[in-house]
């Protein structure tokens, strides 16, 4: 498994709240739940490699 950074957030209260009560109702973490969405987002919009294209930079 590739080496996770930590990244501080700034967020808006009444997002990471939000944000909170969607991750409770999937069964994760704040932390899971926003890099699942920011991993959606990115595959969405293709800017995300699958995991059978990346290289090793």
């Amino acid at each position: 498994m590739a080496e996770k950074k930590a990244y501080p957030l700034r967020i808006n209260p009444q997002v990471l709240e939000a944000v909170q009560r969607w991750a409770d109702d999937e069964l994760r973490s704040v932390n899971a739940q926003i890099e699942y969405l920011l991993r959606e987002a990115l595959r969405k919009q293709g800017r995300l490699k699958p995991p059978d294209e990346k290289t090793n930079d």
